[in-house]
């Protein structure tokens, strides 16, 4: 018998809800790992940073390299788990994400004990979150996709959404736990995420379920970023990570230059608007999005809605209050709108594909905070709303898009529609 599984084979051995519910846990628990990891590395290295004698620019180059990677090798990831199997490349993504911030750490500690200089220290730090974006990106196409996997059409919205919960969760505590590890040592917040991930990644290999083959080589799909089906769904996705990265770059400049605020002022204010827009959006993908179940077609509307009264609030604001409210309120939209493409992204495709365009997807966050700097801070210096106000035209956009584009109003348009079979019913765990 040939172990070459065809996409619309149906399982032999469906798993019980119970093993279900517990294999999407451990996904979740493995995202937020990843979440606190990256906001950590936003709160934590800056301050270091001028410790140490690095420039911005050097700062800045240590993420971008790191986004670059992640844009080119998260759809190759993704399409990694159509052929060996979800379980793999999520593992090799958590490990390599433990190891690149443990090392990221240790580079630091030695140039803090003067082994290294600026120059190799900032390479070595590169390289190190290059194996983040080259092998980590594969942790969250490979997660959506398992969840692809064992859901159906009329679950998919949800289920995807509390995936993209667990990351968001992860950012929103992530400088939290960075606080409280911080009083046993300047690095131990690095150490102590990279064990979690390390725990993370040995429960997801003795517990993580996976009785589904791998394909073959001879099976490999091709899901090209220009397919008919895919291309809407990336570039919305772009418009609006876009749009969040901007505003995560831009938020501290405005509220000094808006509020007349102090460095040390700014700090405070900054971070307890950016963590209420972080739980804002976690309360969009575990609270509002379980309860109501909508269309992937209505988060992405809705979120669109939203997204633009949130930008044209931050246009408006004069005062504290109005500019935390405006945080708020985008959190809310990009914790409705990303999981909407997202899920009308997977419906879209075929089950064999769901890695591939879980990669695809996957890609246009880091995509976003590649592209962000390249206009946000040229319009910032220009006038500080200038970012906002192109925050309102991309949203605008993007809710044309919606709209008028014949693919994306197809998908996830009904639950009704989306609970028929075919192709995407879900495949044994």
């Amino acid at each position: 018998m040939s172990d070459v599984q065809q996409p619309g084979d149906q399982p032999r051995q469906p798993s019980s809800p119970e093993t279900r519910k517990r294999a999407f846990k451990l996904l979740f628990f493995s995202l937020t790992c990843l979440g606190m990891g990256q906001s950590l590395m936003f709160a934590n290295l800056p301050p270091i940073a001028r410790e140490l004698g690095f420039s911005e620019f050097h700062v800045g180059a240590i993420f971008m390299v790191s986004a670059i990677f992640w844009v080119f090798c998260a759809p190759m990831l993704g399409r990694r788990s159509d052929i060996w199997g979800r379980r793999p490349v999520i593992l090799v993504g958590l490990v390599a994400y433990a190891v690149s911030t443990a090392a990221f750490g240790f580079i630091i500690q030695m140039a803090l004990w003067g082994w290294l200089t600026v120059i190799p220290a900032v390479v070595l730090l590169v390289l190190a979150r290059i194996l983040y974006g080259a092998l980590g990106a594969g942790t969250i196409a490979a997660g959506q996709a398992y969840v692809a996997d064992r859901t159906s059409r009329a679950e998919r919205v949800r289920a995807v959404a509390g995936m993209n919960a667990g990351f968001s969760l992860g950012v929103t505590i992530g400088p939290g736990v960075g606080a409280a590890l911080v009083v046993f040592g300047l690095l131990m917040p690095f150490y102590g995420i990279a064990l979690l991930a390390l725990v993370s990644a040995v429960s997801l290999y003795l517990m993580l379920p996976e009785q589904t083959p791998p394909k073959g080589q001879t099976m490999r799909p091709r899901l090209s970023p220009f397919d008919r089906r895919v291309w809407p769904f990336l570039l919305a996705s772009i418009m609006i990570t876009t749009v969040q990265a901007l505003t995560i770059q831009t938020a501290a400049f405005y509220f000094m230059d808006v509020l007349g605020l102090a460095a040390a002022e700014t700090v405070q204010y900054v971070g307890v608007g950016l963590m209420a827009s972080a739980m804002a959006a976690v309360l969009a993908q575990l609270a509002i999005i379980p309860r109501l179940n909508p269309s992937a077609q209505f988060l992405m509307r809705i979120g669109c809605v939203i997204g633009i009264a949130a930008y044209t609030i931050f246009l408006l604001a004069d005062s504290y209050g109005p500019l935390v409210f405006a945080l708020v309120v985008s959190g809310l939209a990009f914790g409705l709108a990303r999981p909407g493409i997202a899920a009308a992204a997977s419906l879209s495709v075929r089950q064999d594909e769901q890695g591939s365009v879980a990669g695809l997807v996957g890609a246009t966050g880091a995509a976003g905070h590649v592209i962000s700097p390249i206009f946000a801070m040229p319009l910032y210096k220009l006038d500080p709303s200038l970012p906002y106000l192109a925050g309102v035209i991309l949203f605008v956009m993007f809710g044309l898009m919606v709209m008028l584009n014949g693919t994306i109003r197809r998908a996830g348009r009904s639950l009704a529609e989306e609970g028929q079979g075919g192709p995407d019913s879900p495949t044994s765990l």
